[in-house]
């Protein structure tokens, strides 16, 4: 019989990007308590140095442990695990720890034109870690790398009261500058992005461009923590799917209350602090 510790998961994210990977895991481990960490008091991650950002994430993961004792955290932040993940691993040797990238193999194999679109923060298409991805798996593909920094905000401070005329427009400038470079596949390398998954595919069909494909790695982190739990290198709490986990924020309430809407869409409590 195993003697490790039965604990949660934990998703963290600058905001509330994340949310769509705890949403897909949870359809592979239903019986599994979730719980998400949202650095509402840090954000945005993608404009800040790699030094800051590794400070925020140390300083956020030991308050994480010590209160919700968790099997295995997930980084749901492609700017905080390109840059944090080996502190985070050096610091913390006892836990496994997730990281989400973005998706340049799938996008690689799959692409018919050699044209792969990269949409992501400031930080991610500045860190030499997405350069070694794009040299390992897609070295005969040409990749346009894409800051859309701004959409960043625009989800975390505006999706919940946007139109869809409003989110449309809101993406269609990014759209449009990785269509005329005549890519097929558009990766979503930042979490934040997968809320305009379907504004951005709108927005193709409506440019005219019918074979786009939207690529992301939801599916793999998912897949991962599957695995980790099936072969028993994670030993997970299991309960009932109707127990809610926590949606827990870094900053002092009271809240922002798109907060608690975001919760409430996801199914977990009611926003509290970390």
């Amino acid at each position: 019989m195993s003697t490790m510790q039965q604990g949660s998961v934990v998703f963290f994210d600058s905001g509330v990007g994340g949310l769509p990977y705890l949403e897909k895991s949870r359809s592979l481990l239903p019986e599994v308590m979730m719980h998400y960490v949202a650095d509402d008091a840090g954000f945005p991650y993608g404009t800040k140095t790699p030094s800051q950002i590794e400070d925020l994430l140390l300083e956020r993961i030991r308050r994480i442990r010590s209160l919700l004792m968790p099997s295995v955290i997930v980084i749901a932040c492609n700017t905080a695990s390109q840059v944090g993940l080996p502190a985070l691993r050096r610091e913390h040797p006892d836990i496994p720890f997730i990281g989400t990238v973005p998706a340049i193999k799938p996008a690689a194999a799959s692409t018919k034109t050699g044209k792969i679109g990269v949409m992501a923060t400031e930080r991610t298409v500045a860190d030499p870690y997405i350069d070694d991805l794009i040299a390992r798996f897609a070295p005969e593909s040409e990749v346009i790398k894409l800051p859309a920094q701004k959409l960043v905000t625009f989800v975390e401070r505006r999706y919940l009261v946007s139109t869809e005329d409003e989110r449309r427009e809101a993406v269609l400038p990014f759209v449009r500058t990785l269509l005329e470079k005549h890519v097929d596949r558009i990766i979503l390398a930042c979490t934040h992005f997968l809320h305009l998954e379907e504004d951005i595919s709108q927005c193709c069909t409506s440019l005219g461009a019918q074979c786009i494909e939207i690529v992301d790695s939801r599916q793999g982190i998912a897949q991962r923590l599957y695995q980790l739990a099936g072969e028993g290198t994670i030993e997970l709490e299991r309960l009932s799917p109707s127990v809610k986990g926590k949606f827990l924020l870094t900053s002092d309430p009271p809240f922002d209350q798109s907060y608690g809407l975001w919760a409430e869409r996801f199914g977990l409590l009611s926003p509290e602090r970390l």
